[in-house]
């Protein structure tokens, strides 16, 4: 027996985490290659990377969201179609995603808060974010600083590609394969002809 239609599409609470999460995401990546790259003076840089520390922070707080969600409740299944090995790439990139959009916030966070400058964190300019008590468990703070600001860029290089196999595989499976994969996780109804033949993704 096929499943209900509410089985074969994310939930509208898992949508809407995914969209704000992707959203954040988005701008974290702008805000970065702005940072690092345009050229602007410090007086400038100041907000941009105040912003940048605001999302970042949402983004890890949304991917815990999203992590609770999904572990409480069961996602969608994968085409019956699908082939395994692709099955186990799309589980294995969706792993290595959480733990960037982890990852990331988190080596953020403990680069400011290893700073020889101590700037404050203020959350879109009205929260007081606290520094991770890092510094006096380490001996050399100046070198774990610069490490984890370059685990930090490369982490970040990885995500954004990681990203753009992601954008890719899903209009794959909306345009070439028209599976239904895509329609799972976009807002409103579901789509006219997503595929009844489903099996279970677990």
């Amino acid at each position: 027996m096929a499943p209900d239609a509410s089985a074969r599409r994310y939930s509208a609470v898992a949508i809407l985490l995914h969209w704000a999460s992707a959203l954040g995401v988005l701008a974290l990546i702008g805000m970065g290659l702005t940072m690092t790259h345009a050229g602007l003076a410090p007086m400038r840089l100041f907000p941009l990377y105040q912003w940048h520390k605001s999302v970042g922070i949402t983004v890890l707080v949304l991917t815990g969201l999203r992590l609770a969600w999904r572990l409480a409740h069961r996602p969608p299944p994968y085409p019956a179609a699908m082939p395994a090995r692709e099955r186990r790439a799309a589980g294995a990139a969706h792993a290595l995603l959480y733990g960037l959009l982890i990852g990331l916030p988190l080596t953020g966070w403990a680069v400011v808060s290893l700073s020889p400058f101590n700037i404050p964190t203020v959350l879109y300019g009205l929260v007081p974010w606290p520094h991770l008590p890092l510094a006096p468990l380490l001996t050399d703070p100046a070198g774990a600083e610069g490490l984890l600001k370059a685990l930090h860029a490369s982490g970040a290089w990885i995500l954004t590609a990681l990203l753009v196999l992601h954008v890719a595989a899903a209009l794959r499976h909306h345009f070439i394969l028209r599976d239904g994969v895509l329609g799972r996780m976009l807002p409103g109804r579901r789509p006219a002809g997503l595929p009844d033949a489903l099996e279970s993704s677990r």
